[in-house]
């Protein structure tokens, strides 16, 4: 009886395990799907056209003897290639191609994946060289120690880091970073790279600016070397591409990458991807793309919030050895409200005033070197302003603040805004009623004394209070 095709090819891969490396099994042998057999021709699937190449390159011998043993000496195989279509609502487009030892490259062995031999060019280096390495093209200073954590990162760091543990091996490939401009998508996508490499040595990484893949891709172009330019990225087990919404303007660039994407996605290698923008509000870039990147996870970079803004001022002056006042720190961190790159900018424009005026850091010398970082230097606070504080820092709803209850946390918040407004503000004690619902001035009188009681009997309440102190203090520098 004529054997079925799924027990013929298994029993093939029994064979083709024992012979080949255990990566390259995974990578090349278990995405193949066998779909039909007839006549001792056995039809087997595989994901693209380069897939195809490289198997009759590489493995073809290996396939024929293991296929004769099978079927015996008559026994042919035929590839069933899928070509996508570019049309996320159609079935992939299959094309059935006979096995015949085809012939792309030179007869040399390439090593893979770590060096590679011509035919396929290395776009990072000058060309020439027989064999070469892969620059994984990253900065070391970029890890996920120097990298603070804080709610404005928390679940794109979260997954980067699992990423760089199981590179390929979780639901979030593509891993896509995206947020304005010096937020840190960078640094966080090339702590991904590096903490790769340090856990897989093996594992080939690498980093490269949209910008640099499209000149690459010109470069090519103009050489009629595409195809070296594809194989070359095809080969990467971890690909990080920079500013992914420059591919907009260069639509042949993104043909190249598609077929990139696809090859390494089903291959199980990871892509990370950063962007300014959400996946959705790229403009430009083609939609079976952006399908793609929608494969996976999207996580947002926002803006550090106070406390993440002072953990990261004190990791940098700590990394370079520098000190500086706690109030200085905390002016800083308060008034810097853009991002991450102007809050560095600022600390050094701080520190070079202070080396070339020898001059001890202080919040005076801070408020005149930050006058071009800080819109103002001095404005009056507010009842309204202090409220807004209060409800920020507790996440409580502002109407919940005027309102009559009597949920502990509500009780609290309002009596600690009353407190504060009391000790920051100029204004009557029953003007400051009037601001929370109309309550008289006995009300405040007792909302202050609670505070101050509760500061002297309840460490965690002393300590937000304080908290809050220094935020409406430094509001009004």
């Amino acid at each position: 009886m004529e054997k079925v095709f799924d027990k013929v090819w298994s029993n093939c891969l029994d064979i083709i395990k024992d012979i080949v490396e255990w990566q390259h099994f995974k990578t090349w042998f278990e995405p193949i799907k066998p779909v039909a057999l007839k006549d001792k021709v056995l039809t087997i699937q595989v994901p693209s056209q380069f897939f195809f190449e490289y198997l009759e390159e590489h493995y073809i011998s290996l396939l024929a003897k293991t296929l004769k043993r099978e079927l015996g000496k008559d026994a042919r195989l035929e590839y069933r290639i899928m070509v996508d279509s570019g049309n996320s609502k159609n079935k992939p487009l299959t094309v059935d191609v006979p096995g015949q030892g085809y012939k792309s490259y030179s007869n040399n062995e390439m090593d893979f994946p770590l060096v590679i031999n011509n035919p396929v060019k290395n776009p990072f280096v000058i060309p020439g060289l027989k064999k070469m390495q892969i620059d994984p093209q990253l900065n070391s200073a970029y890890t996920f120690d120097s990298f603070i954590e804080g709610d404005c990162n928390r679940v794109a760091r979260r997954a980067g880091k699992t990423v760089s543990e199981k590179p390929g091996g979780t639901s979030f490939n593509p891993l896509v970073i995206y947020g304005g401009v010096g937020l840190g998508k960078t640094h966080l996508a090339q702590s991904i790279g590096n903490e790769v490499k340090r856990l897989h040595a093996n594992k080939v990484v690498l980093y490269v600016s949209s910008e640099k893949f499209i000149n690459q891709f010109i470069d090519h172009s103009r050489n009629n070397a595409i195809n070296d330019f594809i194989h070359f990225y095809q080969m990467i087990d971890v690909l990080i591409i920079d500013d992914v919404q420059f591919f907009s303007r260069a639509e042949k660039s993104q043909d190249a990458f598609f077929s990139i994407f696809n090859h390494l996605h089903q291959s199980g290698k990871q892509l990370i991807l950063t962007t300014d923008k959400p996946p959705k509000d790229l403009e430009g870039v083609q939609e079976r793309l952006l399908s793609r990147f929608r494969w996976g996870l999207s996580a947002d970079l926002q803006s550090p919030d106070y406390e993440t803004k002072i953990e990261i001022l004190e990791k940098k002056m700590k990394n370079d050895g520098l000190d500086m006042p706690k109030e200085v720190v905390k002016y800083i961190a308060y008034n810097i409200n853009s991002n991450v790159r102007e809050l560095e900018g600022a600390l050094i424009s701080l520190l070079a005033q202070s080396s070339l005026n020898k001059r001890e850091i202080d919040l005076e010398l801070a408020k005149k070197v930050l006058r071009n970082f800080v819109k103002s230097s001095s404005k009056e606070i507010t009842i309204d302003t202090i409220q807004k504080m209060v409800c920020e820092y507790f996440d409580v709803p502002y109407d919940k603040l005027l309102q009559k209850t009597r949920k502990r946390e509500i009780v609290q918040a309002r009596q600690i805004t009353m407190f504060l407004a009391k000790a920051f503000t100029k204004n009557s004690l029953k003007t400051i009623g009037e601001h929370f619902g109309g309550r008289d001035h006995t009300t405040v009188i007792h909302s202050c004394q609670t505070v101050k009681d509760l500061m002297d009997t309840d460490s965690l309440f002393k300590e937000s209070v304080l908290e809050l102190q220094q935020k409406v203090q430094l509001a009004a520098m």
